[in-house]
This record gives structure tokens, C-alpha cells and sequence, in this order.
């Protein structure tokens, strides 16, 4: 039996990363439409982190269970009851008349991207051949952060043009439509098109344990979690930065249009995306993961180092060093690769659950928390109903990232490299 045609297995992964790019594009879209949830839900900084928040407090609690789930049911069930939630999640939002029932809306986009993720690699370990395993996962990442790159200044545009909620309704209709899509396409394994899988059969099933014993057994093994922590720090404060407060402290500090600085902000997404696969194709090649990894967050965090230290320096200093810094945190792509080696075949969904989680952890907790810090600095300064903060209140929340992403760093060297996949 062949192994299915590149032309087919594109498109079930295709679909994935379609819904993918769906989610990262909700993920973001505070920081554009910060100026419009300030003055409509009477927000201030700490209200406007929390409500971006509540996509990343439900992303996070999903990602362990999510992991379980897909090994058991499968990816195109998960991508398909997800794309509906996301949909009804994004109608809510854009209907929403107060802050708690918009913050419900955020909760149900981000519990139902949650799936996003976790399926689209298990979605590759049966489309694809493990070689491509890394490359695959960069070019995932490089498709949904164009998402994000969506919810910059084409979002802002569109928000002036027509009204920030008649967009997301649109959103909302459109994640419903690929809903309908994944149902009748998408399929787990190639078996189910008359094709060979690239999952040995040995993988696909066998005895099964209980989703206690598995999360149990996850528990033996040290990478998935340390690289989660990993991923709080050197993703989790990249988008942190780029999903919410990047556009704030541009616009504010440095007397710039928020369209311009959500083209900024916009930039830096596109050199992360371009980062995943970049770094995915070099271990690949290398068969290694620890050394670019390591490579990627050094580069992240010297960027975010010199912004903290100098946040009002030149932004002809300022943003060379951010998408230098973006195109490192791209490396993040490699923690997936990383854990999945690191444990057997079926854990693999749940490993990556694990390690997906620490981003979310990081950052739900870091776009609060500069939020509080900067209520704690305001100097009374409104513009048009909206709080200004100065440089000071922004560097004493990018100090708060910057702490966070040298003890990931330093989490990091922790790891040890599986060297060879895991065997079942």
C-alpha cells in the first residue's frame, strides 16, 4: 500500500492549520482593538489584560485534556467540535454588551483553539513522514501566526471601515463554514483514504489504558514539563507583548499612530512565524533540537533586554532588534518535536498538551500582571477616555518579562536530548 499523495495529505493539514490560523488570529486581536474594548467596556489596564486573559485562562485548562482526547478520538473530531465552539465564541463576543459576557465569548475561542495545536501534529504523525516532523510543525506556526499578522492593521483598517464587531461576526461566521469543511474533508489517518500510514500500525491503538494511567505516566517524564516552562517564558512573553500591551507602549511611548504600531507589532509576527520553520529545517537537519532551541532564545531575549533597559531609544535601534529577537522566539516550534521524542508513541498526544500549556500558563498570567503594574504607574494622563502610560510603567513590566525569560532560559539547559525518537 502507497503512502498517500503530497497533494492529499496537504490538504488535510491544510484544513488544520486553516482552523489554526482562525485562533491565532482571535488570540491577538485585543491589541488592535484595545482603544475600541477600552472605551465601549469602560476598561482600564488591568481590565483590558484580564479580558484578553480569558481566552488564555480556558486555552491553558483545555491543553492536557486536549492531548488525552486527541490520542483517543482522534484529531478531526477535536478540529471539528472546536471550529464550532470558536464560532459561537466569536458571535458572543462581538454581540457582547458588558465585559463579563465578552470575556465569556474570549473563554469559548480560546477553549476551542486549544484543540488547534495538539491536533494539527498528531494530524502530521499520520500524514506525514517523521522526518518532516520539525519542518511541518514551523510551517503550522508560520501559518497561524499569519492569522495574528491579520489581526494587525488589516483588522485595524476593517475595524475603522465598518465597526470592530461586524468583523468578528464575520470571523465568527467564517470559523462555523470550516466547521462544515472539516466534517465532510478531513480524515484521521491515510488508512481511511485507501492510503499506507506514516504512524507505525503498532502506534494506532492496542490495548488502551486509562486516561488516568496516561496522565499518570506523563508524570515519568521530566522534558514535557521543563520545556513547558521553557515555553511560558520564551513564547508566553513574546505573545504577551505582541497580543496586547506591543501596541500600547509603541503608540504611547514613542507618539506613533496605533495603526503603525500594530504594523510593528504585525512585523514581528511574521519573523516569528518565518522562524518556525527556519529553525524547524536546521533540526531537522541536525537531528537535533536542544542547540537551535537554545540559539532561538538567546536571541529572543537579548532583543527583549535591550527594549527593557532603553524603552524610549530610537525605534530605528528598537525594532531591528524586536524581529530579530521575533525570528528567535520562532525556535519555540521545536519544543513540540523535542517532547514528542522525549516519551513514548502514546503519549505523545499529551506530551504536547503539556508543553503547549506552558505557553498559555505564561501568558495569561503575564498580560494581567503588566496590566496591574501599570495601573500601579498611572500618572492620571487620559486620551480620549483611554489611559496613557510613560516609559517608566512600560519598563516595569518588561523588567516582569524579562525576569520570566532568563529563568526559562535557564529551565532550558535543564533539558536533556532525546537524540532518537522514542519507541512505543
Amino acid at each position: 500500500m502507497k503512502h498517500p499523495p503530497p497533494r492529499l495529505a496537504l490538504s488535510m493539514w491544510g484544513l488544520g492549520a486553516a482552523f489554526y490560523l482562525f485562533g491565532f488570529f482571535q488570540r491577538v486581536t485585543p491589541a488592535s482593538l484595545a482603544p475600541d474594548l477600552m472605551r465601549d467596556f469602560g476598561l482600564t489596564a488591568a481590565g483590558l489584560g484580564n479580558l484578553s486573559a480569558f481566552y488564555f485562562y480556558a486555552y491553558a485548562a483545555v491543553q492536557i485534556p486536549t492531548g488525552v482526547m486527541v490520542d483517543r478520538l482522534g484529531p478531526s473530531r477535536m478540529f471539528f467540535a472546536g471550529a464550532l465552539l470558536a464560532g459561537v465564541g466569536s458571535l458572543l463576543f462581538a454581540l457582547a454588551g458588558s465585559p463579563l459576557v465578552a470575556g465569556l465569548g474570549r473563554a469559548l475561542i480560546g477553549a476551542a483553539h486549544g484543540v488547534a495545536w495538539v491536533s494539527t501534529l498528531k494530524l502530521v504523525t499520520h500524514w506525514f513522514a517523521p522526518r518532516r516532523f520539525a519542518t511541518l510543525s514551523g510551517l503550522s506556526l508560520a501559518v497561524g501566526t499569519l492569522g495574528a499578522v491579520l489581526a494587525g492593521p488589516p483588522l485595524r483598517w476593517l475595524a475603522d471601515a465598518f465597526g470592530w464587531r461586524g468583523v468578528i461576526v464575520v470571523s465568527g461566521v467564517l470559523a462555523l463554514a470550516l466547521a462544515a469543511a472539516i466534517k465532510v474533508v478531513m480524515r484521521d489517518d491515510p488508512v481511511q483514504r485507501g492510503y499506507a500510514s506514516y504512524l507505525p500500525v503498532a502506534n494506532h491503538g492496542g490495548a488502551k489504558v486509562s486516561i488516568a494511567a496516561d496522565l499518570g505516566a506523563i508524570l515519568r517524564y521530566p522534558n514535557p514539563w521543563l520545556l513547558a516552562v521553557v515555553n511560558s517564558g520564551v513564547c508566553g512573553a513574546f505573545l504577551a507583548f505582541t497580543g496586547l500591551w506591543g501596541v500600547p507602549l509603541l503608540s504611547q511611548v514613542h507618539g506613533i499612530g496605533v495603526a503603525t504600531a500594530a504594523l510593528i507589532t504585525s512585523s514581528m509576527l511574521v519573523l516569528f512565524a518565518a522562524g518556525g520553520p527556519l529553525f524547524g529545517v536546521w533540526s531537522d537537519r541536525l537531528q537535533r533540537r536542544k542547540l537551535p532551541f537554545v540559539v532561538g532564545a538567546v536571541a529572543m531575549m537579548t532583543g527583549f533586554a535591550v527594549l527593557t533597559a532603553a524603552p524610549t531609544a530610537p525605534l530605528a535601534l528598537l525594532v531591528p532588534l524586536l524581529l530579530a529577537a521575533s525570528l528567535g522566539a520562532g525556535a519555540m516550534v521545536l519544543s513540540f518535536g523535542f517532547a514528542k521524542e522525549s516519551v513514548p508513541a502514546r503519549l505523545q498526544g499529551t506530551a504536547t498538551g503539556v508543553v503547549n500549556a506552558g505557553v498559555m500558563v505564561g501568558t495569561l498570567v503575564q498580560m494581567p500582571v503588566i496590566g496591574l503594574i501599570l495601573d500601579a504607574r498611572w500618572r492620571g494622563v487620559t486620551a480620549g477616555g483611554v489611559r496613557q502610560y510613560d516609559a517608566d510603567a512600560f519598563q516595569a513590566g518588561l523588567a516582569f518579562l524579562l525576569v520570566w525569560v532568563a529563568v526559562a532560559l535557564l529551565v532550558l539547559a535543564l533539558t536533556r536530548e532525546a537524540h532518537r525518537p522514542a519507541r512505543p
